[in-house]
Formats: structure tokens, sequence, C-alpha cells
């Protein structure tokens, strides 16, 4: 990958559908699990809408960047809130990669990689969990979906 455009706008068609998953979320819904110990609701919202910002400042950095403390919230707004926030931020991150960035190997916990290669993997783990989120949303009695990814 040598334009982090085209990248951008195969991200954006799968992040463009969380809010539309989360559009009849209620405040009730936000701690359910489907197991003990897996994340609740709002946990793995948080999770699939925050790791784009860590995997972004990682490439743009060129070193392993954490993540900051995950958002605590409270209401299905404040959620609906928190991805809009972190997607604005991630796409603001992923703009100021360059070429360079791109290409520039990254150790990350131990396997080194380039940069586009990393933003590959940050993609498929959004994938990955905004699957597990469709079946938490069906769990939780939410009939109407959106398809999972936008391509207009």
């Amino acid at each position: 990958m040598t334009d982090i455009n085209g990248f951008i706008a195969e991200w954006r068609s799968h992040r463009n559908v969380l809010p539309q998953m989360l559009e009849q979320v209620t405040d009730e819904q936000l701690g359910m699990k489907p197991w003990e110990k897996a994340m609740s609701l709002s946990e793995l919202v948080v999770h699939i809408a925050g790791s784009m910002v860590m995997f972004a400042a990682t490439v743009a950095n060129g070193a392993y960047m954490p993540g900051g403390k995950p958002a605590s919230v409270h209401t299905a707004d404040e959620l609906r809130a928190f991805v809009a926030s972190t997607t604005e931020r991630a796409e603001e991150l992923l703009r100021s990669i360059g070429g360079e960035q791109l290409e520039r190997q990254i150790d990350f916990f131990g396997n080194a990689m380039p940069g586009h290669v990393l933003l590959q993997n940050a993609k498929d783990h959004e994938i990955h969990h905004k699957g597990q989120l469709f079946v938490y949303l069906r769990l939780a009695g939410i009939e109407q979906l959106p398809f999972f990814v936008s391509r207009g």
C-alpha cells in the first residue's frame, strides 16, 4: 500500500456501519455479556472504536503507542458519542501517515512488519470484533441490523 487514502476508504466502509449497529442499543443493554468472562457490549464497542487510534498512532510514530485508559461510558448516547469522536481521531491520525511511514518496519509485540501491514491487521481486528458485536446485538434482541459493510 502506498496510498493511505485507499486504506481509509476501505476502513471507513466498515467503520461507517458501527454507528448504524448502535442505533437501537439501550442503556440497559450496555452491560450485557454473552458469557461471564466476556467483555460487556459497551466494553466491546469501546475496544473496537479505540483500537484504530492506537494502531494509527503506532504507524504514525514508528513505535508501539499504547492506547489510553479505556473510556467509561454509562449511557448508550455516550457510547455513540465515543464512537463518533474516536472515528474522527483515527481518521485524523491516518491522514497524517505518509508513504515512508507505511513502509517503515515496526516492532509490534515481537513481530516486525511494515506499517501498511499493521494497518491491514488493524482493519482485520476491527472486522473480527464487529462480527462479535453482531452476535451480541442479536442476543440482546436487536433484530434489524445493517449489512456488515457500507459500499455507498
